[in-house]
């Protein structure tokens, strides 16, 4: 049995506290906030080391992120891993919210049912199940808060999650966040970007392929609207948790807003929950992944990416990566980043979006070691805080 401590940082961006003591704001264990800022420089997770970031765009930060390094299951005996989230709020921060909260203990909880020490347990279909039953949960709840509160049924959350359990990656993925992985190319001593996932946004053309396949019977399934791609003329994403209004037609009545209702009642899901999922076995060759939201990727490729995780220290790597799309988004409007840098929250969104970042390094002598001994790392970056201030 392992030894261990359980260290829990519960960081909403800007109000990090330590259970079981009293953390100053801004501590280095839960974080440091700095404006619009929040960033965990480095830390040590199960197969290495880590660094986060988030930057806020929008009057209320929508974006949650999630580091967990300890047990993968509810079981006492099941192995140790590591868990990443990054769930990418749209129309409120209540679905990013409630899967920060949720869809980790869900994983867990299944994880532990069909563990077996043949096993180990963690598969694709543990967690599709737990992306299934996150979503179930969060339905329940806008039906409960459906008459008082019915603008719930409109917000939802793209959820990318990767998981390191066993020296096995399983990567999961509804909406259009980024996971890409920096793997040594030994023959040419270089460094080369990998991307893990794909996205499920109306602008690619395979999408909007599947939303016709899907609803063979719709011819209004995605239509361009002002020179952009759109579900139902709505939304952008064909998957997500949460999006209620599109996945049941009991949401997309009165009183919801009318700019939300479609014209004609549907008898299936328009949206999906279920991710795309990869699952692979990690070498020695892997150095490290970088999971994203889609606005760092509107302004940095994959190759660029990787390239300055690789090229700079390893402490503060989450922020440099958001500096750099920052200068990027400056470039291509024409003004400087210190200036870019003095525009609140609200108006910085007509500039870039909110932007969450997780580098997880990979030591491949921790990801084939079986045991595990350390303090067990349980990190949440909050979302629905307004932040202070510029950065």
């Amino acid at each position: 049995m392992v030894s261990a401590t359980l260290m829990r940082f519960v960081s909403p961006c800007w109000k990090p506290s330590v259970e079981g003591e009293n953390s100053s704001n801004g501590g280095d264990a839960a974080g440091r906030a700095e404006g619009l800022l929040w960033y965990k420089d480095s830390g040590q997770h199960v197969n290495g080391e880590f660094s986060m970031a988030v930057i806020q765009a929008n009057n209320l930060l929508e974006d949650c992120s999630q580091l967990e390094s300890g047990p993968m299951s509810s079981t006492e005996s099941g192995p140790y891993g590591t868990f990443v989230g990054v769930y990418d709020g749209h129309g409120g921060p209540e679905a990013a919210r409630f899967v920060n909260e949720r869809l980790f203990e869900n994983i867990k909880a299944i994880h532990g049912t069909e563990f077996t020490s043949e096993n180990n347990g963690m598969s694709a279909n543990v967690i599709n199940k737990a992306f299934l039953a996150t979503e179930e949960e969060f339905l329940s709840l806008v039906k409960k808060q459906w008459l008082n509160k019915p603008q719930i049924a409109s917000v939802g959350a793209c959820c990318l999650v990767g998981v390191v359990c066993s020296g096995v990656l399983y990567i999961a993925n509804a909406g259009d966040s980024r996971v890409v992985l920096g793997r040594l190319e030994r023959a040419i001593k270089d460094i080369k970007a990998v991307q893990l996932s794909y996205e499920h946004n109306a602008s690619i053309e395979s999408v909007r392929e599947e939303l016709h396949s899907l609803h063979p019977d719709d011819p209004h399934i995605v239509v361009l609207k002002h020179k952009v791609w759109r579900v139902k003329g709505l939304i952008q994403i064909s998957r997500s948790i949460g999006d209620a209004y599109l996945k049941r037609a009991e949401f997309n009545r009165e009183p919801l807003l009318a700019k939300f209702r479609l014209p004609e009642p549907f008898d299936k899901p328009i949206l999906k929950s279920e991710p795309t999922i990869l699952v692979q076995k990690l070498c020695p060759e892997d150095q490290f992944l970088i999971f994203a939201s889609d606005g760092l990727w509107e302004h940095l490729s994959n190759q660029e990416a990787v390239d300055i995780v690789h090229s700079c220290p390893r402490n503060g790597i989450a922020r440099k990566l958001l500096k750099a799309a920052l200068c990027e988004a400056a470039k291509k409007r024409e003004m400087r980043y210190s200036d870019l840098k003095k525009i609140d929250r609200g108006v910085r969104r007509h500039f870039h979006d909110d932007i969450t970042v997780i580098v997880l390094f990979l030591d491949s002598n921790l990801v084939s070691r079986s045991s595990f001994r350390g303090p067990l790392i349980s990190i949440k970056g909050g979302c629905g805080v307004s932040g202070n201030g510029n950065t």
